[in-house]
């Protein structure tokens, strides 16, 4: 079995199936050889090692190729804040209305211009 420092993928035990999937591109066949040998040993997720065996048809068929870069610095997890997150309450009114043309008023919250 592979040793968790043998990975093509750092910290791949921690990285959620979202992440796996763009980290994969940058694989060669054998990185995914080896991931897919870990994978069916350990967590054995039936959605990535569909993604790892689809992946390295590909590279073996030439339909694709490595994208390059490095595995480790592929996207980040965006993790929303408490102030950002769908539940958070809302303590101000939305002012940031665009702005209507023609009738004086027709946008609330603006003060409509005196001649």
């Amino acid at each position: 079995m592979s040793n968790q420092t043998e990975l093509p993928i750092p910290d791949y035990d921690q990285l959620p199936e979202g992440s796996l999937v763009h980290r994969i591109r940058t694989l060669d066949e054998q990185g995914l050889d080896s991931l897919l040998e870990h994978e069916r040993g350990h967590a054995n997720r039936p959605s990535v090692l569909q993604a790892l065996t689809h992946r390295r048809d590909a590279l073996a068929s030439g339909e694709a190729e490595p994208s390059g870069g490095d595995p480790a610095a592929a996207r980040p997890e965006v993790v929303p804040t408490p102030e950002a997150g769908a539940g958070a309450p809302v303590d101000q009114t939305d002012n940031n209305q665009p702005l209507r043309h023609g009738v004086a008023g027709q946008t609330p919250n603006r003060n409509p211009r005196t001649r």
